[in-house]
């Protein structure tokens, strides 16, 4: 067995992953541990290295980077152009729009060789304002423009906690948008409100849109998305009569505005936010377009989606305090395959893996195969539970008499013996199926 070579196969024996069990030094003694936290880290997902900060290893950033592909796809389809801005934004811009405050800790500074001083940026209203106004005046005729990007962020926390919930290094999606008017503005901010629908319905997990709190970032018109769940840091009161949700600080009675029956406190984690921001960054910074040779600034809105902490918001809903659990198409790997073990009488159908790999890659299904063949079949279908793939094919005792294979539903723990064509079918009728999504609840307009 040692001798055989899996073609363009991922093997598990090969990934880097966690073999230190113990939580590491960098969390103090008042540091919150939660059991998505030391799941993700006992399961090779994220590797703490620093107080709030962590590395994403093989596994975590193969979430991530289907996460990333999710949220591609959606900025896509309403036409949003994605760009990279520089990590560091100068400071003389946050001073520009008011935001910069001296004494603000939760600012990462940075003095350079030349004396200039830069922020780490946790966001970038400043940094695309400025390299629009470099390039502009804009033309109306690509307007409404939307520009997003997904890159780390920064924020000095006093006390980071909960791992990627709330950490010093975070993953956003960032999208900026500018309209000639406030109504084009609107019609854009709903747009988008539409296309994050989208993203957390694929998601498939229960959340609820909220009227937001627009803090330090301002605006008019400010939505929320978020994650019921007991370690969450936000309050948000929910009206169960007419669907009425809004963040506690923007809303301080107990009696829901529209109808007066009482508002429920619900622990949340915030997973999504929304500003139309009106001129507030564009006209100190002179975003401007031009209309019948008169310049005018342009109606900005702006857009976050935290990618790392839907990650960890998501295991600390869906795991079991064993077991991680992801969202529909989140998982590290869709299908582990187990082989046979070494030295057993089924041990010759092992030529049976780059088979089933192939039918699984026409099917466009990623798949690793558990090659730690020293391990029994049941150890190595209890580590797909524990990291959470959702399915494992296993070429068990029935693969040699019966050339029958196991299909292993991990999250519904259903065993279905199929053929080679069986396991073909099994899933194109999963894929033809709608995904089954959790009924949305949004914040009545």
């Amino acid at each position: 067995m040692a001798n055989i070579k899996y073609n363009k196969i991922s093997r598990l024996s090969q990934i880097l992953k966690s073999t230190n069990l113990t939580l590491p030094d960098v969390f103090d003694k008042s540091e919150i541990v939660s059991k998505g936290y030391v799941n993700m880290i006992n399961n090779g997902i994220i590797k703490p290295v620093n107080r709030g900060m962590h590395v994403l290893l093989p596994l975590g950033f193969r979430v991530l980077d289907k996460l990333t592909k999710l949220i591609d796809r959606e900025m896509l389809n309403i036409g949003a152009q994605r760009i990279l801005l520089p990590a560091l934004t100068a400071t003389k811009l946050w001073k520009k729009t008011g935001r910069y405050e001296p004494d603000n800790n939760e600012l990462f500074k940075v003095t350079d060789r030349y004396e200039k001083e830069y922020v780490l940026s946790p966001t970038f209203e400043e940094g695309v304002c400025d390299v629009l106004s470099k390039l502009g005046p804009i033309s109306s005729k690509i307007l409404p423009l939307k520009l997003y990007q997904i890159s780390s962020k920064w924020r000095d926390e006093m006390k980071p906690r909960l791992g990627l919930l709330r950490s010093r290094e975070f993953i956003m999606k960032d999208l900026y948008t500018f309209d000639a008017n406030l109504d084009d503005a609107t019609n854009t901010y709903n747009l988008v409100c539409e296309a994050y629908t989208k993203i957390f319905k694929q998601l498939g997990i229960e959340y609820i849109k909220a009227e937001g709190d627009a803090g330090s970032i301002g605006g008019s018109l400010s939505h929320e998305y978020h994650y019921l769940s007991k370690v969450g840091e936000d309050i948000v009161l929910a009206c169960k009569s007419c669907n009425y949700y809004v963040n506690k600080n923007v809303h301080t009675q107990s009696e829901c505005p529209h109808c007066n029956k009482s508002l429920l406190k619900h622990n949340a984690i915030e997973v999504g936010h929304t500003f139309l921001l009106d001129t507030k960054y564009s006209q100190p910074l002179k975003v401007l377009y031009k209309e019948q040779n008169v310049e005018k600034p342009l109606v900005m809105g702006c857009f976050g989606i935290g990618l790392s902490r839907i990650m960890a918001a998501a295991v600390e809903i869906l795991s079991t305090n064993e077991e991680l659990r992801w969202p529909s198409g989140l998982a590290p790997y869709t299908v582990t395959i187990i082989p046979p073990k070494s030295g057993s009488k089924e041990e010759a159908a092992v030529s049976y893996v780059e088979t089933i790999n192939e039918i699984l890659c026409r099917l466009g299904i990623d798949a690793v195969v558990d090659d730690r063949t020293g391990l029994t079949i049941g150890k190595r279908v209890l580590y797909t539970r524990t990291v959470g793939c959702p399915y494992a094919i296993i070429l068990g005792k029935s693969v040699i008499s019966k050339s029958m294979f196991e299909l292993y539903d991990v999250y519904n723990d259903k065993y279905h013996a199929v053929t080679l064509e069986g396991i073909s079918d099994y899933f194109m009728d999963r894929n033809s199926k709608e995904p089954e999504n959790i009924l949305l609840q949004e914040n009545r307009s």
